[in-house]
């Protein structure tokens, strides 16, 4: 129903939306399309990177994250009148270091597990994230590599 990109495209006409906020989004536009709303958009679109979280405020914000390539879904031109607000704006600086503080956090999972295939994944996610946020993660990603290597040929 709606891929990791559109669910960044929706957060990224706002600069940056509660969780709540952005399923509020999601139902609107469902109901819009005669759909059911989408349970697991928003976890897909987090655990593609499509979407960080950040706090900010005291609240738990999401905004669009070094792998998406937010694409607004039609329908959602309505959404600032629906949810009742115009957006945030939010300094880049913080949402890429969250988006390096959550690879890390995957990275080390994906190895403790021996998981190849995340590991391949999190390979990709890397170069986005270097490119978008600045940031050198070629030391983790060579920990992915002898994961994604060790036995598996991808």
């Amino acid at each position: 129903m709606f891929t990791p990109d559109d669910v960044a495209g929706i957060v990224d006409l706002f600069g940056a939306l509660t969780r709540s906020e952005l399923e509020t989004a999601l139902s609107e536009l469902a109901y819009r399309r005669g759909e059911e709303p989408p349970e697991d958009a928003v976890d897909e679109a987090l655990t593609a990177f499509a979407l960080v979280g950040i706090d900010r405020d005291g609240k738990r914000l999401l905004a669009p994250g070094p792998t998406a390539f937010p694409t607004v879904p039609d329908g959602a031109e309505d959404l600032p009148h629906i949810l009742g607000t115009d957006g945030r704006s939010v300094d880049r600086e913080p949402i890429a270091a969250a988006a390096v503080s959550r690879f890390r956090e995957a990275a080390v999972r994906a190895a403790d597990r021996e998981d190849a295939a995340r590991a391949v994944e999190l390979v990709d996610v890397s170069y986005d994230i270097e490119a978008w946020g600045g940031r050198d993660l070629a030391g983790i990603r060579d920990r992915l590599d002898a994961v994604r290597n060790d036995g598996t040929n991808y």
